[in-house]
């Protein structure tokens, strides 16, 4: 059975169907109507409830979206300049404590490493190096580029270890 097209005059209401019936009409003519105009009823009711979301689900979902991918791409570059400038200062550590060395060899070091290294992730890093009689310390703090704007992320990294030196022995000799 093919239903017809939507008619062109108002759209059927109920009473209109219970009229047609009453005065004696054609009872598959009335079926057919009263079929077609609850199709269109559920038609316009399926499409005007929902008309619009997809646009405000895109405009919610988007930015959060963009925002999440920004922020794994700001963790990965902080985990990189933390990395750096823990390289920087074990590079600073064993050039300042070897029998000889000074806490400038260290800092030298440690500064040559983080300008070859540390321009693109790591920002105003501070290199300071300690050297006592027996330990060496060395500090690195500064700041990871940020990519989202306002997040400031430190960066610290720190190494210590005891200064080489000759000790005679002075134990009995066998």
């Amino acid at each position: 059975m093919k239903i017809p097209p939507p008619p062109s005059r108002k759209p059927l209401q109920s009473k209109d169907i219970i009229l047609s019936e009453h005065r004696g009409d054609d009872d598959t003519s009335a079926a057919q109507e009263q079929h077609v105009a609850r199709w269109w009823r559920r038609v316009r009711q399926g499409l005007a409830g929902d008309r619009g979301a997809v646009t405000v689900e895109l405009v919610i979902a988007t930015p959060l979206l963009l925002f999440g991918l920004l922020a794994i791409i700001q963790f990965a570059l902080w985990s990189h300049a933390t990395h750096v400038a823990q390289a920087a200062a074990s590079q600073a550590l064993a050039s300042a404590r070897i029998q000889d060395g000074t806490a400038g060899a260290g800092y030298a070091a440690g500064q040559r490493l983080l300008d070859e290294l540390a321009h693109g992730p790591l920002q105003s890093s501070q290199l300071d190096v300690a050297r006592s009689a027996t330990e060496v310390t060395v500090s690195i703090r500064g700041e990871a580029t940020p990519v989202i704007p306002g997040l400031h992320l430190p960066v610290h990294a720190e190494a210590s270890g005891t200064a080489e030196r000759f000790v005679p022995d002075t134990g009995p000799n066998p």
